[in-house]
């Protein structure tokens, strides 16, 4: 018989190493859902503590006490009360930061209040040497009665001992640990109303009592909620005063513990390097100038590295194709075989290399702990237009996805920031975009470089970002005005200290995000790219072998034209296609912008996906033109009716800023109605950022002609 699963949560403050913890217990034995009913993160990882036992630990969002404000510190609320039906835990495993000891000091109190078996893993200790910060461990064990262990997850240290520590706890029950003292005297904040309650029900501590009076209408059923509202009116309770009371004993305690066994440099000692590093960084003018720097570097860095694995790649899948084309048989199969599934693949492969450097550079900004600088900096910019300094983490991983970055906005307490937040998030450059962008700047921007270093593509792809930033903030600005959504809002952010990115954490992300895109986009990619190749092949009726009967009889009458006749069968052939026709029904709506039809069949495909772009050009291309040449010559090349071309540089930065602000991904629709509980507001998005990417682009293309 299987033995049967412990349940342990892992709690802490954010920034306080949990994370880091987690992965260093659980290895790869992790899942990743979401909490049933609700839209947060659930992580969960097992590992072995004793041969009796499987434990799952089960990593809930990071909270500064029990008492909640945002949607993800419910979650981990509800399941420390036992109020949530999906997720037990038999046990806590809190995680605190030795070097900001007495913060966390006050979420460990409230849990050992709860009589709930936990155990305290100190992490951060290194950190809190060089601070001159020196704690008696053995002294905070016997003064919080709980077990203390101090580890260090990044290099493993520590860990021995406190899977030790966990598996001595397993046997330790909550009602054994009900006769526990408490870290404050319980009976004096609410002595009659708790008592009550603890009658309904009594598994609760006295501490837990005094939360079901505060949020009951969240922590029990309807049927008792009625019952609990008459005691708290029958004994006056006033959950504000209790809880400003009770925080003042803890404190009051904590103080008592830490002078005892913690000692503390005093306030003239020598700043820490952070501290310096910040006077730098978070300077009100040069912190904002190397903000830019960090940015432009990012940008050139995209394209200078990727450059030379770029046309590695597209001169290897050309060499592919033509190989192909001589060595297979002139049959539907081969041509579905190199015009449909190796033309697909190329738009997938070719810009892995770009993707992998974006995600590593971002990757290194935010382990250094610069990414928490950068919505410092932006705080006030952002409350001009709506939103505050927590919008920033949101819009700048969009820069990543979209999808995430939409779900990562429930850390904004405030509903009308965070549903400003989510409404212009996806105004921001994603990486499925990136794409589209490069190959367009390569065709009609010239490679050059100003002092040396300087790449004017570079530069045209930064400005590519910055007006998806721009267009952001001034929808911002300007739906401010008509969501009505009053409630009071703050800004705290916690600065984590600086740290060296751990490398071998950015190359498993860059690795990780290379193979999410070649798996998740490189499948709808494939599918479209396989799905074109069909409509261009095939057409209504007998239009298509009429085309062909036609072309037969001039090459038969003009041997010697033979390759540019094939080259005009190919083109009328596709004209006439399924595709053709759609394409050319739609292109008077996009003629406006510079575009033409194949450009039309393109957008159309986008809605599954940005990055699709650039593999249905390649599927029409090489359907219509099965040469030797690389997609970009093949792009360079392409013509109206008339013979002038299509990619000119006005049609080309038109498109580009089209794609820079129309909402073309049907994940982050599914996500924000997700999120917003209604469709209501994804169809607004869908609809002022079409309108906005049509008004603008055919601005910029009127301007340019």
């Amino acid at each position: 018989m299987a033995a049967a699963k412990f349940h342990i949560a892992l709690v802490g403050n954010p920034n306080s190493g949990k994370s880091s913890l987690f992965n260093a217990l659980t290895g790869m034995n992790q899942q990743v859902g979401n909490f049933p009913g609700v839209t947060v993160d659930k992580k969960t990882g097992v590992y072995s503590v004793e041969s009796s036992k499987d434990t799952e630990l089960i990593d809930l969002p990071g909270s500064y006490s029990l008492y909640p404000r945002r949607a993800d510190e419910w979650v981990a609320y509800k399941v420390l009360m036992g109020a949530d039906e999906t997720v037990k835990a038999d046990m806590v495993l809190l995680v605190a930061d030795a070097s900001n000891l007495k913060r966390n000091l006050l979420f460990c109190s409230q849990i050992i209040d709860l009589k709930i078996p936990v155990v305290l893993a100190l992490t951060m200790n290194d950190l809190a040497a060089k601070k001159g910060i020196k704690i008696d461990i053995a002294g905070l064990e016997a003064e919080l009665g709980i077990p203390v262990v101090a580890v260090n997850p990044r290099k493993n240290k520590g860990l021995p001992e406190l899977k030790k520590a966990i598996a001595a706890l397993t046997h330790t029950t909550r009602e054994s640990c009900k006769n526990c003292s408490d870290f404050i005297e319980i009976e004096t904040l609410a002595p009659n109303a708790a008592a009550e309650v603890q009658v309904l029900f009594p598994i609760l501590s006295k501490y837990a009592a005094i939360h079901h009076l505060i949020n009951y209408e969240e922590l029990n059923h309807k049927s008792n909620h009625a019952q609990i509202a008459e005691i708290a009116t029958r004994n006056h309770f006033n959950a504000t005063k209790t809880q400003a009371e009770e925080i003042m004993q803890r404190y009051t305690h904590i103080r008592q513990i830490m002078q005892k066994h913690v000692v503390e440099p005093g306030p003239m000692e020598k700043k820490m390097f952070s501290d310096k590093l910040d006077n730098l960084l978070l300077h009100r003018t040069w912190g904002y100038l190397i903000l830019i720097s960090v940015l432009f570097l990012l940008f050139q860095s995209v394209f200078a590295l990727a450059k030379y694995p770029m046309d590695g790649i597209e001169w290897g899948f050309a060499q592919l194709s033509s190989w192909l084309t001589v060595q297979l048989p002139d049959v539907w199969w081969s041509d579905l075989l190199i015009n449909g599934m190796v033309a697909g693949l190329s738009g997938i492969v070719l810009f892995i290399p770009q993707i992998m450097i974006l995600f590593g550079i971002i990757t290194m900004l935010e382990d250094s702990g610069y990414m928490a600088r950068i919505g410092f900096l932006s705080d006030r910019l952002m409350r001009k237009v709506g939103l505050n300094g927590k919008s920033v983490m949101p819009m700048i991983s969009s820069f990543a996805c979209a999808v995430p970055a939409i779900m990562s906005a429930r850390n904004i307490e405030n509903k009308k920031e965070r549903l400003l937040t989510i409404l212009v998030t996806p105004l921001m450059s994603c990486s499925a975009r990136l794409p589209v962008y490069t190959i367009l700047i390569a065709l009609v921007v010239d490679d050059h470089y100003y002092f040396g270093f300087l790449s004017l593509q570079g530069l045209v792809m930064m400005g590519l970002y910055f007006l998806g930033t721009f267009m952001a903030l001034f929808v911002s600005y300007i739906l401010k005005w008509f969501i009505t959504i009053k409630e009071k809002s703050f800004f705290i952010l916690e600065l984590p200290v600086y740290r060296a990115p751990r490398w071998k954490n950015v190359g498993i992300t860059m690795v990780e995000k290379a193979r999410i895109f070649v798996t998740d986009a490189g499948k709808i990619i494939m599918i479209i790219s396989l799905l074109l190749w069909f409509l261009s092949s095939f057409g209504p009726g007998k239009q298509i072998e009429q085309v062909e009967t036609k072309y037969a009889a001039i090459i038969q009458a003009m041997p010697a034209q033979k390759d540019s006749l094939r080259r005009q069968l190919s083109t009328e052939k596709l004209q006439h296609s399924y595709a053709g026709i759609l394409g050319k029904a739609i292109e008077p709506a996009i003629a406006p912008l510079g575009y033409d039809w194949k450009i039309g069949i393109a957008l159309i495909t986008s809605f599954a996906a940005r990055e699709v772009f650039v593999g249905t050009m390649a599927t029409l291309y090489s359907v219509e033109d099965d040469d030797d040449q690389s997609l970009r010559q093949k792009l360079q090349s392409a013509t109206h009716a008339d013979g002038t071309k299509v990619y000119t540089l006005p049609a080309a930065f038109s498109l580009m800023v089209f794609y820079v602000l129309a909402m073309q991904c049907m994940s982050t629709l599914a996500v924000v109605k997700r999120e917003t509980k209604s469709w209501k507001w994804p169809v607004f998005q869908l609809v002022y950022m079409t309108v906005l990417a049509y008004g603008m682009s055919w601005l910029v293309f009127v301007l340019l002609s």
